[in-house]
This record gives C-alpha cells, sequence and structure tokens, in this order.
C-alpha cells in the first residue's frame, strides 16, 4: 500500500498577517537605517537593525526594485577581493507633491525622498478669498505644472497639510476658522483633481515628522513641535508615534489663556495665545509702531535686519512671549526635545536666545528653531506623504523596476 504524505495546514489568515507585517515593519528598519546613515554597507544596516544579513540583502533588493535605494560606488580601498557596494536613498526617481494651505496663501511643492525641496510655487488667494473648491483646485493645477518640469520623475502620493482641525482619517478639513473652512473633503476634492493619492494632517504633526525623519529631532524619544504663524498649535511624539487623539483633535491650543493678554479672540475672550501671537497680531504692533509692513511678517524681519530697533523689540518680545508658552508645555509633557516653528527664531539669533530664556535655563538647551528655515509650509505637506513612506515602503512606492 503507496505510504500518503501527512497534509500539513496551510498558515491561519492570523499567522499570515503577522508574517507581513514584520517583513513591512523590517523593511521600514532598513529604509530608515539607510536614510540616517546612507551610504551605508549592508553589513552595517545589519548590525544597527539588528536584522540577519540574509535579510537586509533580501530587503535592499525590495527596496531597490521600488526606486527607494541604489547602491552607490564604493568608498577606495586596497582591499583585496570584491567590494561592499554602500546603498543610499535613491532621489532621482521618486518625488512627492506638497500642498499646505495658510491664511494669505497656498504653497504647492515637490520634495525628493530625503525631505528637500526641489521646486516650489505661492499662490496669494487674492481678494476673492480661500473658497476651498478653487483654492484646492489652483494648487492641484500648480502641482501639474511642477510635475510636467519635473522630467522623468514618479510622483508618489500628495501630501496636504494646514493648521486648524484636520482629521488625517477622514481626510478632511475639519474646521479652519481663520479661512473659514469647515467640513472639506480635502482627500476627495485633490485626488480627483490630481488623479494621485493624497494624504491629509496638520502641519503642526507634519513637521513634527519630518524633524523626527530629516532634522534636529532625529533619535529624539519625544518632541514637542510648536507652530507659530496665524495660526498657532502643536504637536508631541513619543517613541515613534504622534498623538493625535479622538478625530485628530490632539495639538489645538489656540485658546489656551495667556495671563495679561490683551488682544481680542473670535471666540469672544480676550487674551488667547493664537490672538496675541499670530502673525497678524505682529503685523498689526508693526503697523501701530510705524513700520509700513502691511500684512506681511517678512516685513518686519527685514526691517529687523535693517538694524530697525522698533522692529527688533517687536520680534524679541514676541519670542519671549513663545518661549513662555513652550515653557507651559513643556511642564505638562516634559519631552525630550522641542522645536519652535516661529519667524524670529528661525532667523535671528537673538530672538531664539529670547525664546530660550523665557523657557528657562535649565531646559534651554532641548529648545531647537525649525530645521527647515527655508521652506518650512513645503516640508509640512510633503512630509504628510514621507511619513508614510518609511513607516510603509512595501505598501506606499509607486515605482516598480
Amino acid at each position: 500500500m503507496p505510504r500518503t504524505a501527512t497534509a500539513r495546514p496551510l498558515p491561519s489568515p492570523t499567522v499570515r498577517a503577522a508574517d507581513s507585517d514584520r517583513l513591512r515593519t523590517s523593511a521600514s528598519a532598513v529604509l530608515r537605517c539607510v536614510l540616517a546613515h546612507g551610504p551605508v554597507p549592508r553589513s552595517t544596516i545589519a548590525r544597527l537593525t539588528g536584522l540577519s544579513p540574509a535579510s537586509v540583502t533580501g530587503h535592499c533588493a525590495r527596496l531597490a526594485r521600488l526606486g527607494l535605494i541604489r547602491e552607490t560606488p564604493p568608498p577606495r580601498s586596497r582591499a583585496v577581493g570584491r567590494p561592499h557596494l554602500p546603498v543610499d536613498i535613491d532621489t532621482s526617481r521618486l518625488v512627492v507633491g506638497a500642498v499646505h494651505v495658510a491664511v494669505p496663501y497656498t504653497t504647492v511643492a515637490l520634495l525628493d525622498p530625503r525631505g528637500r525641496v526641489l521646486a516650489e510655487r505661492r499662490l496669494p488667494h487674492g481678494p476673492a478669498g480661500a473658497a476651498p473648491a478653487q483654492v484646492l483646485a489652483r494648487a492641484a493645477d500648480a502641482l501639474a505644472q511642477l510635475l510636467e518640469r519635473a522630467g522623468d520623475s514618479v510622483p508618489a502620493a500628495v501630501g496636504f497639510a494646514a493648521g486648524g482641525w484636520v482629521d488625517r482619517a477622514a481626510g478632511t478639513v475639519v474646521e479652519h476658522p481663520l479661512l473659514g473652512w469647515r467640513d472639506v473633503p480635502v482627500r476627495e476634492l485633490l485626488g480627483a483633481r490630481t488623479g494621485l493619492p493624497v494624504q491629509v494632517d496638520g502641519h503642526a504633526r507634519a513637521l513634527v515628522n519630518a524633524e523626527r525623519l530629516f532634522g534636529r529631532a532625529r533619535g529624539s524619544r519625544s518632541v514637542l513641535h510648536l507652530f507659530v504663524g496665524n495660526v498657532v498649535d502643536a504637536a508631541f511624539a513619543t517613541g515613534d508615534e504622534v498623538h493625535h487623539g479622538p478625530r485628530s483633535q490632539a495639538g489645538a491650543i489656540a485658546h489656551l489663556p495667556v495671563p495679561g493678554g490683551t488682544e481680542p479672540c473670535g471666540c469672544g475672550r480676550t487674551g488667547c495665545l493664537q490672538a496675541e501671537l499670530s502673525e497678524r497680531t505682529l503685523c498689526r504692533r508693526a503697523r501701530a509702531a510705524g513700520l509700513a509692513v502691511g500684512d506681511d511678517p517678512t516685513r518686519v524681519l527685514g526691517a529687523a535686519a535693517d538694524g530697525d530697533p522698533r522692529a527688533v523689540r517687536l520680534l524679541t518680545d514676541r519670542a519671549r512671549a513663545v518661549g513662555r508658552a513652550a515653557g507651559l508645555l513643556l511642564d505638562v509633557l516634559n519631552p525630550e526635545t522641542v522645536v519652535v516653528t516661529e519667524i524670529g527664531a528661525m532667523h535671528r539669533e537673538d530672538c531664539l536666545a529670547a525664546l530660550r530664556a523665557a523657557v528657562g535655563a535649565g531646559r534651554a538647551g532641548g529648545v531647537a528653531a525649525s530645521s527647515f528655515r527655508r521652506s518650512p509650509l513645503a516640508v509640512a505637506g510633503g512630509a504628510v506623504v514621507l511619513d508614510d513612506l518609511y513607516r510603509d515602503p512595501l505598501g506606499r512606492s509607486p515605482v516598480v523596476i
């Protein structure tokens, strides 16, 4: 009688899902290691990630086929034998689109996988205001023009960022009082216009992810990011996760009361944090001091660079107020690193020094200005996509070689 082999049961869906999760997690670890250390030999990746050499080799092959990494020429060596070819992030093919909607204008940009801005346009909203459908249509058209000029670059997706209440999971701007936006289906509108996947998040959360991937907060165990523009909001990350809260409402600090504040707020109260620190308030105070700045905070910065003591005082006073606000959040959250996106602190050492002094000498060493002083809003939009790409490279890259 012939012997028959005992049938081996197929892996359960739970086991297959777990294996897939491990594969994606390992691929992410390899890609992030290359981002942080590239060009880097595979043997070093194995040592730094704790993965086996065979696993690293397999992941590098997959990531190369997806257009995310590439081999680079080996360093000159007199060693005998085949040289070890380092790998690095491939910035030659993949790009991500970025859209950031601010109160006076929309920023549209293309970024490479290292978070570097390749092309950027600024679209003023104009006298017609910021009607959502019109703003997003103009942004999509401008993005298409940038992609036309980008040659053979392959767009992965479009990232959208803005202040206010942005629901990442739903892909909507739930509420942005300064723009007058409410329940705007950004993912749906931009996706229909561009034909690309669209991911949406608040700009403070997007920038804290950018800092952890490409900036000063890389390797930090906990990061607080404070964004001070026309909108004032915050984001907090621990480990590898940014806190979103229910419906992504975390980080809403616009209406925290400022002791001694005098500025009226749209909510009906006086002395709310955003009303005191917004760029609108900065420009209004500058005009009251006799500075011809209109509504453009960069003109206040320019006047200070030209030595105007009124502009210098306005910027340093604002930086101190930002430092006091950061100090309050430090008391509550106790992060290892604080990053501040604020025009004075990003461009003037005296403002950053004033901000740190207001935080307090014992904690000032962990406080830094944004790493993206040239294009923080463009980086915010792009980081929404890039964070997802580095978390799940096997599921996000559109390039297959």
